[in-house]
């Protein structure tokens, strides 16, 4: 159950309104998982600022059960994130910043309880 949170100082009319349906795709191919595993937040319209500037950039924190938990994946889950950003969004590698976290199920709370599984 992966967690995408993506902040932005964008404003909301840059977000078309198929982005996010095509995010949670991009997204869930990325790490491997069915789209309907994923939760996905977008919020724009934020004060940010990366590398000294205001200018318009994401800051990308992925954070999920088995997807993020070793350097080797999160290499992967970058290369596979960075285009659809860039491109969909019309941002510079530079101006995006992904923070990967990796999660134990006992972290995930769902329907009363915790995760006891991947």
């Amino acid at each position: 159950m992966p967690f995408i949170d993506l902040e932005t100082n964008l404003p909301a009319s840059r977000f078309p309104e198929d982005f996010l349906k095509k995010f949670v795709s991009a997204t869930a191919a990325a790490l491997g998982k069915p789209e309907d595993r994923m939760i996905v937040l977008v919020k724009p319209d934020l004060p940010l600022v990366i590398a000294g500037s205001c200018a318009p950039g994401v800051v990308l924190s992925v954070a999920g059960l088995g997807v993020t938990d070793t350097a080797e994946k999160n290499r992967e889950n970058s290369a596979k994130i960075f285009p659809f950003l860039t491109q969909e969004l019309g941002l510079g590698e530079d101006r995006i910043v992904i923070r990967f976290s990796p999660l134990e199920p006992w972290q995930v709370g769902k329907k009363g309880t915790v995760m006891t599984f991947l």
